[in-house]
């Protein structure tokens, strides 16, 4: 079984959470079940399937729950990036959640096609 604790993805990923959290509080009230909601669960979501792929027996099955990870990657961007659009976030710059975003979603691309090689 692997621990989940020693992959950099999994690290980073909850580095992206705690940062969308913080983030999300700049959201207005009328966003509590929109936006606010949306984002964070797409962020735990990262790290959470991370984690529960990593408790599977074949490197096929963990990297099925890798690509629910990076899906709920692109959503978290595209929330951030919907955000920043229509001004909930004019006062922060969102640009190092966008490229660590992008950095972790190389990460788990390269991690899932070694997966599949071996599999």
């Amino acid at each position: 079984m692997r621990n989940f604790y020693d992959y950099e993805i999994w690290q980073k990923s909850i580095e992206i959470t705690k940062a969308i959290y913080i983030l999300t509080k700049k959201l207005p009230e009328s966003e509590k079940y929109g936006l606010l909601s949306q984002m964070r669960r797409a962020a735990v979501s990262i790290s959470s399937n991370i984690a529960e792929g990593s408790s599977r027996s074949s490197d096929k099955d963990f990297a099925r729950f890798l690509e629910i990870s990076i899906g709920s990657s692109f959503e978290l961007e595209t929330q951030v990036i919907i955000g920043k659009e229509i001004s909930y976030f004019k006062d922060v710059d969102t640009k190092e959640i966008l490229e660590d975003l992008h950095s972790l979603q190389k990460q788990i691309s390269k991690l899932i096609r070694k997966l599949l090689a071996t599999s």
